[in-house]
């Protein structure tokens, strides 16, 4: 089993509600499959770095899982046909990737830096 990420841009003309529902299809696609959620994170209404179908802005989720690739396939099959998704990107995480995620969920970046004493 390979780690993945995937990241979701959904149409901004969604209700908050049926962003959530569309979400939930796809995270159950990945379980029904016998998938390992890591992480899910939905960063909510962003703007994009530039127009995407005349919109401006766009529903982000990311989310981590542990699967076969064969699965990638169905994914990325259903995000196609789904006319919520203006865009999605499914990357598989090398060894240095899942380092970096572990320390990130763990708060390791979250720390502040000491303070010099003047």
């Amino acid at each position: 089993m390979n780690q993945y990420e995937t990241v979701i841009v959904l149409t901004p003309l969604l209700s908050d509600e049926a962003a959530k529902e569309a979400m939930a299809k796809f995270v159950g696609i990945i379980t029904d499959s016998g998938a390992e959620i890591i992480q899910e994170d939905s960063w909510g209404l962003r703007k994009l770095a530039y127009p995407i179908e005349k919109k401006t802005n766009g529903f982000f989720n990311l989310t981590e899982y542990k699967a076969d690739g064969e699965l990638i396939g169905k994914l990325e099959l259903q995000l196609k046909r789904d006319e919520r998704v203006l865009r999605f990107l499914t990357v598989r995480l090398d060894k240095h990737a899942i380092a970096y995620n572990e320390k990130k969920r763990s708060g390791a970046f979250n720390k502040k830096p000491k303070e010099v004493a003047a």
